[in-house]
């Protein structure tokens, strides 16, 4: 945290702030910054594979904040597992591979496809058991196409 005597720059006519109320859109511009020529060495370095560990850890680092009923740590630690997809989907923009947008993209149109009880006209399952096996039915003819 910067103390008073720290100044803080503008970057992109903005000053970024700990503790400023933010939203994903600021989220995005602060990892793309991050990955600019003005930004850190390490994350400019940083490329899916490299990036790989770093979500297993977390990952473990979640389910770690499950099981010990960890509300605070688990809060934090699903912000590090935000942070290992906008990093990545940063570098998949710089790639031209994909965007954060492409994510949120497809995700949405995977939840609608895998949900015809909710989004559709088929019969809503009555048990939690019937609906993971409608998901599953349809997970199975999404692989087949």
């Amino acid at each position: 945290m910067l103390n008073d005597s720290e100044k803080r720059k503008k970057i992109n006519g903005k000053i970024y702030t700990e503790g400023a109320p933010h939203d994903i859109n600021e989220f995005l511009e602060i990892i793309k910054i991050l990955r600019s020529e003005e930004g850190c060495p390490w994350d400019r370095a940083q490329t899916h594979e490299s990036l790989k560990k770093c979500l297993t850890d977390e990952t473990e680092e979640v389910l770690a904040a499950i099981d010990n009923n960890d509300k605070e740590n688990l809060c934090e630690e699903l912000g590090d597992i935000l942070l290992q997809v906008v990093m990545h989907a940063q570098i998949g923009a710089e790639n031209g591979e994909f965007t954060f947008q492409d994510i949120v993209q497809m995700v949405s149109d995977k939840m609608i496809r895998r949900h015809p009880h909710v989004f559709g006209d088929m019969k809503r399952p009555e048990t939690p058991e019937e609906g993971l096996e409608m998901w599953r039915e349809v997970k199975r003819r999404e692989k087949e196409r």
